[in-house]
């Protein structure tokens, strides 16, 4: 497809029906869009907005969540799910604050030192923070270029991708006209660019099959529910909801039962490895967060 028709046709809909509103989308804060980006990962929008404003009022900077409590953290975060997000957030802002003092790095070799942080975030918080022209992809992004130059193929590599991202970069000279109820024309920079993108590709997906579906990087999710991951999660969230006693593999083996039922999943095991990871630590009473 033409690239100028490609381009129109993704601003069209961004200026009629773009989610303008969405509150990471109004700031240029690295850490916040941080935040931002690794809560929604595998994450709806909708989950995302009941938690983003709640856990920025607990952690405002990235001193704050560097220094919190890890236990806190774990708290501010029941609802999102993968809790191992909430871990390497946590880690990647004590790398912040220990191997860069206190200031984001605005490369992709520095922001990918970061733990947790790869192509796609580093991409994301290159061109929303710093206005940087980057090339990033992540799925709303891959399933646009998937429907409008790869139609009727399949199992392509993001490698194919990744020109015609960078061939369409906006130059800062283009208009994208008047945004909805706003009223005011806004000029074409990178970050709106990739929000049209990223708005677009929801679109496809609430409207078609999902392109990204023909991507060599699909994977479809395997359910949750009976899963290894669901017994990890009871876990944590039995250790982070119960009160000063009653934290002991026994109890936690006996609330996994009445909860899940029988399992296949050792429990004792996942106990273990969660400890490993660093989300709980043995004490005297038993096991915390």
């Amino acid at each position: 497809m033409n690239s100028k028709r490609f381009k129109s046709a993704v601003l069209r809909y961004y200026t009629a029906s773009g989610r303008h509103d969405l509150p990471w989308r109004e700031t240029r804060d690295p850490y916040r869009i941080l935040v931002s980006e690794t809560m929604l990962q595998q994450t709806q929008v909708s989950r995302v907005l009941s938690k983003y404003d709640e856990f920025l009022r607990v952690f405002p900077t990235v001193r704050a969540l560097a220094t919190a409590p890890t236990g806190r953290i774990l708290r501010a975060w029941q609802g999102l799910g993968y809790n191992r997000r909430a871990i390497l957030l946590q880690k990647a802002a004590r790398a912040v604050m220990s191997d860069f003092g206190g200031r984001f790095p605005r490369t992709r070799d520095g922001l990918e030192s970061l733990p947790g942080v790869g192509q796609s975030t580093a991409g994301a918080i290159m061109a929303f923070a710093f206005g940087l022209p980057t090339v990033f992809i992540e799925t709303n992004i891959r399933s646009v270029f998937l429907h409008f130059f790869f139609a009727g193929r399949r199992s392509v590599h993001d490698r194919d991708i990744l020109p015609l991202i960078e061939r369409t970069l906006p130059k800062n000279t283009g208009r994208i006209g008047r945004r909805a109820g706003r009223g005011e024309r806004s000029r074409l920079d990178i970050r709106q660019w990739y929000y049209a993108l990223m708005d677009y590709g929801v679109h496809l997906k609430q409207t078609m099959p999902n392109p990204s579906r023909r991507s060599a990087h699909h994977a479809r999710q395997s359910p949750f529910k009976g899963s290894n991951r669901q017994v990890r999660a009871e876990i944590l969230r039995f250790i982070l909801s119960v009160g000063a006693r009653g934290r002991t593999t026994a109890a936690i083996t006996r609330h996994i039962a009445i909860t899940m039922g029988p399992t296949p999943h050792d429990i004792r095991a996942n106990i273990a490895a969660l400890a490993r990871e660093g989300f709980i630590r043995e004490t005297a009473r038993g096991w915390r967060a």
